[in-house]
Formats: structure tokens, sequence, C-alpha cells
């Protein structure tokens, strides 16, 4: 598996995704989080979702030279109400931390799609992978508005791949096996 991903994801990359790789993404991702899944769930999605990555975050205000502020991401199950909906009108892969619900996952199974985990605690270094950020949809919601970000090596890990193999059971089992 080569660690270096585009975005928007092709069908032939979500395939070749396994639970526990580390990647690389570059290229084009959108932000959202509960207000805004929220509002895409009430009124319909702004934005084309079609094969694209949703990352779970709210940066900090950007410094003065800076792209952004701290991107660190949110925890994912905030969004499970609404991520089903998410899948079934196109999008492929979503950036959090922390487990999802079985009906996501479910769905991400039944859509081929994947979920990917950022590194909790570590927003700065993050926020050097985004090389550009314009807010798209929903400035009323200030932190929580959906951006376009154009990132560059951004790192995470496949935490459920498309076919519903989950890190956060496999390590566990890992482990217990690991210690007897």
């Amino acid at each position: 598996m080569n660690p270096n991903i585009k975005a928007p994801l092709d069908d032939q990359t979500i395939a070749n995704l396994h639970s526990g790789d580390y990647v690389y993404i570059t290229g084009t991702i959108y932000t959202a989080r509960d207000a805004a899944h929220k509002r895409m769930f009430e009124d319909g999605i702004p934005i084309d979702v079609d094969h694209n990555i949703i990352y779970y975050l709210g940066p900090s205000p950007a410094k003065e030279g800076q792209v952004i502020g701290s991107a660190g991401p949110t925890t994912s199950s905030r969004m499970d109400k609404y991520t089903p909906y998410m899948l079934e009108h196109g999008l492929k892969g979503m950036i959090g931390k922390g487990k999802r619900s079985q009906a996501v996952i479910d769905s991400i199974v039944e859509n081929k799609a994947v979920y990917f985990a950022a590194v909790g605690g570590a927003g700065a270094l993050l926020s050097k992978c985004i090389k550009k950020s314009e807010v798209v949809c929903y400035d009323d919601l200030g932190t929580e508005a959906i951006r376009k970000l154009e990132v560059e090596d951004l790192p995470v890990i496949v935490v459920i791949d498309a076919e519903g193999n989950n890190l956060y059971e496999t390590a566990v089992d890992d482990f217990k096996k690991s210690i007897q």
C-alpha cells in the first residue's frame, strides 16, 4: 500500500486501504462539525461530497502569517447521527477521533467508505499540513463553518476500512494475545 493518497478519493484507493494503515493525504478536503452536519441534514448538502473527505474540525483562529490555527480532530461520535445520510450522498472519507456507532460502521461498509483518525492533541502540528483554508458555507457558524482545505501529507491512520475492519477492536485483540 502506497502511504500517499490523493483527495478526493477514488474507488481503487478506498479498496486498497486497510484498517491499521498509516497514510498521508494530499489534495482537497472539507471541514464540518456538529452544527454544520445538523444544518446539512435539515437543509440539504451545499457542497459536493461525492468521493470527498470531511475532517471533523473546528480550528482555532489563525495567528498572523498562518493559514489556519490549531487543527486537531473533533470527537467523531458527535456526527454519528448524520453520518449515514452523508455517506448515502457520496461522502467516502471522514477524519476524526474516537469510536463510531454500529450504524455508522454498517453505513461505511454499505457505501464503501473509510474512517480515518488524526492524532488528538497534535492540532498545532496538523495545521502545518494545511496549505490553504477557505470558508465555503455557513460563515455564521464561526469555527464550525464548512471550510475547503488544501492539505499536503496530512498524517492519518485507517481505523475502519470499507470492509468494516475496525482498528479499535483488532488492536485490543492483538494486545491481549501479545500478553498471554
